[in-house]
């Protein structure tokens, strides 16, 4: 059976479900839980300072499931990505905590559980959702003052893959977005100066200008130092070919000794 309608989980009518016992795993309603598809939950460049900070808001009680919100991260991420490269950072502030179940569905017309003798059955794990309440922050998006606009059209883009009404907030509460990861930080930052030099080498070859003094500079001792690499490489080729010569000679005079 394929996918069904959101609509089908949307509804915060039943209790929050979500006994998964990690210490006494014999008390667990089910074996496993299913496993979560959102990939991501830091995106962009957590290396950087920003000054100001873009909140998503849920502004209705619901359950999304973790495909909806990975489908919206994905297409917020994408053009983040292609409208300003590494001068962003975002982050999803919520987390997939609830277990859905549904019942396994006949095929025939008529049935609508194979069970019989139950007037609830308990169902099977089938996926993940986020149990939001109204006015709660979804995501959040740190910028510059002047990437204001673009974060705001990106984040509009969740609107429509989620099914629920948004709301957005500026602001400058730059530390309302929690933690940044630290092991990515130190790699980005290698990353980004890796980007710009080569941002900049590309302007130079598309305006027609020379490479700076200071960087001509650092590539001509490389390059010198490689010459006198490669001349003692040549001579020990040499001297290797010639030991090789004078020891294949007596081996042939040998020979010649040995014939009548």
């Amino acid at each position: 059976m394929g996918l069904r309608p959101a609509k089908c989980y949307k509804t915060k009518k039943d209790r929050a479900w979500t006994r998964l016992a990690t210490v006494v795993p014999g008390k667990n309603y089910i074996g496993t839980a299913p496993g979560m598809r959102i990939r991501q939950f830091n995106m962009g460049n957590p290396a950087k300072e920003f000054s100001y900070i873009v909140d998503l808001y849920c502004m209705e009680a619901v359950q999304i499931r973790d495909n909806a919100m990975e489908s919206a991260r994905i297409a917020i991420n994408r053009f983040l990505t292609n409208k300003l490269k590494d001068q962003y950072f975002m982050k999803i502030r919520v987390y997939p905590h609830q277990i859905l179940r549904e019942n396994k569905q006949a095929q025939g017309a008529g049935a609508d559980r194979i069970q019989k003798g139950m007037s609830h059955p308990f169902g099977k794990p089938i996926g993940r959702a986020i149990r939001t309440l109204v006015g709660e922050i979804l995501m959040s998006v740190l910028v510059d003052k002047e990437n204001i606009d673009v974060a705001k059209t990106a984040l509009k883009r969740a609107g429509p893959r989620l099914g629920i009404k948004i709301k957005l907030n500026v602001h400058t509460d730059v530390a309302a977005i929690g933690t940044k990861p630290k092991e990515i930080k130190e790699i980005t930052a290698e990353e980004i100066a890796a980007q710009e030099k080569a941002a900049k080498e590309k302007e130079a070859a598309k305006e027609g200008k020379p490479v700076p003094a200071a960087e001509a500079a650092k590539a001509a001792p490389t390059a010198e130092a490689g010459k006198p690499a490669a001349g003692e490489a040549a001579k020990a080729g040499a001297e290797t070919g010639k030991t090789q010569a004078a020891g294949a000679k007596p081996e042939a005079k040998k020979e010649e000794k040995k014939k009548p």
